[in-house]
């Protein structure tokens, strides 16, 4: 007897068909010097089936909206968070989402955040660890920051390469390193900067299990106390870091209660999804209660409205 889909995943991405025809016209075919993978909805529910995936909280990913237009930025935004409002629509009991905004611009991304949150109900907001190089918590993002605390928001953090003229010259592609790095440098900024202090109310969510964040939180700290307990208060997501080696070191910062099930499809291909189950379900750390509570019931204490549909 199948079981019924019971995981939330928290990394989904989506591919609007509004957002490849926006980024084709202005010459931008690949993310990381890889294709755009295809992707649809029913794609989506297909995977999310056969991956025991109840509800997917979607989200725009690498290389985002913001390619030194403004106004470029703030329409695609618009575009895709009426398309992401409009999947909810149709699938209420599959499907939330975090809304992009139109950054680095603070007042129209204000904005946005108003619309899509207030008018379109979406569930928190997806941002970038850097936008052209200007990285999240430094000073250009305080409005932003206190509002997000205002609203007790939901911010799901996803990296993105710096500048291609900072980047050392691997040949590798970028994802493999410059991903888990720059999740890295935008927690240690926004450490430095006081940001989880002063923002207590916003619920940040890293991607990748922070990078490489855990392995290195002494060093980001330099050991204070008062610094290292706020990796706690963090969240942080599996994809592509439910491994053992990678789950333990996480595990020495952060409780379980702050662990999120990710995929990161279609970026990542069911095969690899399938496989970063199977390492949560083999990992006997892990009992399961606490299985569950990082599948499911941790992502319900930031999205409860969803408990409806389980």
């Amino acid at each position: 007897m199948k079981l019924k889909p019971h995981r939330i995943d928290i990394h989904h991405h989506i591919l609007p068909p509004e957002y490849l025809s926006s980024l084709a016209k202005i010459g931008i075919t690949t993310v990381t010097n890889l294709s755009f993978p295809k992707w649809d909805p029913e794609h989506s529910l297909e995977v999310m089936d056969r991956q025991g995936i109840a509800i997917a909280i979607t989200s725009i990913s690498s290389p985002g909206i913001y390619f030194g237009d403004p106004e470029f930025a703030r329409n695609l935004a618009r575009q895709c968070n009426e398309y992401s409002a409009n999947l909810i629509d149709k699938y209420p009991e599959r499907f939330g989402s975090f809304a992009i905004l139109p950054l680095p611009d603070i007042d129209a991304s204000l904005l946005e955040l108003e619309y899509a949150l207030d008018k379109l109900g979406l569930d928190g907001v997806g941002m970038l660890t850097n936008y052209n190089g200007i990285y999240i918590g430094d000073p250009e993002f305080t409005d932003l920051f206190s509002e997000l605390d205002r609203r007790n928001a939901v911010v799901f953090i996803h990296p993105d390469a710096p500048p291609s003229n900072k980047l050392p010259n691997l040949n590798l592609p970028l994802s493999v390193l410059e991903f888990v790095f720059d999740t890295t440098r935008a927690i240690a900024n926004l450490m430095h900067h006081g940001i989880f202090k002063k923002y207590p109310n916003i619920k940040f969510i890293f991607a990748h299990a922070g990078g490489t964040a855990p392995y290195l939180a002494w060093r980001i700290s330099f050991g204070n106390k008062r610094l290292m307990k706020q990796f706690n208060d963090l969240y942080y997501g599996t994809a592509l870091s439910a491994t053992r080696n990678i789950v333990h070191s996480l595990m020495e910062i952060v409780d379980h209660s702050h662990i999120l099930f990710g995929s990161d499809f279609p970026f990542v291909h069911e095969r690899v999804v399938k496989e970063m189950i199977q390492e949560l379900i083999n990992n006997d750390r892990f009992d399961k209660q606490t299985r569950l509570a990082i599948e499911q019931e941790n992502a319900l204490s930031l999205f409860p409205r969803f408990r409806a549909y389980l």
